[in-house]
């Protein structure tokens, strides 16, 4: 308790730790860090603060705006990356988590036609259990039921016109 009978609370950041082993030159060097305080943020707030402290917008000169490649609903879907598939079929391989801890129903939408979608491994391999595929709807969303903090790799294959 506090001398004036509030309560306080002590904030300790620790930045560094230094191993010796196995390798004796570990984290010897200019470290810079940044880091951000958020009073009264929740989960979703502090996944968010974390995303743009790390990896802040970046705009360019234009006249339009720019559709997201790939979307989500709500805070507990987070998309964590894109890339186009390593076997340039044209697929398009997208990593999402569940980040609040709870289980989370979200639709993943392109923003091209998707033909259909199937979950893989970090190989991009499909998974061997039989629920690897998804159905996509109508409007080319594809509906997830994720687990609490649930990681699931989609590998989305355009639809060729």
């Amino acid at each position: 308790m506090a001398s004036d009978g509030g309560t306080t609370t002590t904030v300790r950041l620790s930045l560094l730790r230094a191993p010796r082993f196995p390798d004796p030159d570990t984290d010897q060097g200019v470290h810079r860090f940044r880091y951000a305080f958020v009073p009264g943020a929740g989960i979703a707030e502090a996944v968010r603060e974390g995303y743009r402290i790390n990896l802040p917008e970046r705009s360019v000169p234009g006249d339009s705006a720019v559709a997201p490649l790939v979307a989500v609903d709500g805070d507990p879907v987070v998309v964590e990356s894109v890339k186009l598939a390593d076997d340039r079929s044209g697929a398009v391989v997208v990593r999402l988590y569940e980040a609040l801890g709870r289980r989370a129903r979200s639709p993943v939408t392109a923003g091209f036609r998707v033909a259909s979608a199937v979950a893989v491994d970090l190989l991009e391999r499909p998974l061997p259990d039989g629920h690897a595929a998804f159905e996509v709807s109508d409007d080319g969303a594809v509906p997830l039921s994720l687990r609490p903090f649930q990681i699931i790799t989609l590998r989305m294959f355009p639809a060729i016109d």
